[in-house]
């Protein structure tokens, strides 16, 4: 009789288990596809709210959304210019782009080096007129950190703009002046004073 009994609990429990395994299989495949339609359901109610819209180019490919910020009523001339203190070639691909404020813009700059050495640089911006700097907001640029040349290198470097729709009326033009100049100019050794020893 215990030998029987213990059989039946034995199947018992093998049938408890086989329904808890079937259970939790079920259970994770409805999480996973759970998760899986959370991504185009996040997406769709985005849309639909339009909230957290990050990009303007929908995700699957579609044509681009206007932005609303772009003052397609007013254009500005911005005009580039380049200086270099040092050893090296530096200059913008374009003199000068037409722009509407709010528009994302990037310009591409170049600079060289033509010598047999490393060179590091830093680029420093200005701005005319002058009250047109805090209208003008650099997304990215060359100019936020060092740059370092390796010996007869060329490189293109961009700067992404856009410009304050806030920008005053009256200002048309715009002029980004770069002056890059050298970091660390190699100082030629000089001979020591007689009567001074090292």
């Amino acid at each position: 009789m215990d030998a029987q009994q213990k059989a039946e609990d034995r199947a018992i429990e093998r049938r408890f288990n086989r329904g808890m395994l079937l259970r939790l299989l079920v259970v994770v495949g409805l999480m996973f596809s759970f998760g899986y339609a959370l991504v185009p359901l996040y997406k769709k109610i985005c849309e639909v709210t339009g909230i957290n819209v990050v990009t303007t180019r929908d995700l699957y490919g579609g044509s681009l959304k206007k932005n609303t910020q772009v003052d397609k009523s007013r254009t500005v001339t911005v005009e580039f210019d380049s200086n270099a203190r040092g050893p090296f070639a530096f200059r913008p691909v374009k003199s000068s782009m037409e722009v509407h404020p709010g528009e994302l813009t990037t310009i591409v700059y170049e600079v060289a080096n033509g010598q047999s050495r490393d060179i590091s640089a830093q680029a420093i911006p200005s701005y005319a007129p002058k009250q047109a700097t805090e209208y003008f907001k650099k997304v990215e640029c060359f100019c936020f950190k060092q740059q370092t040349l390796k010996a007869s290198e060329a490189r293109e470097m961009p700067v992404v703009f856009v410009i304050d729709p806030n920008l005053p009326k009256d200002v048309k033009t715009i002029t980004l002046s770069y002056t890059f100049f050298e970091i660390g100019t190699p100082v030629a050794q000089t001979a020591a004073p007689a009567g001074q020893g090292s």
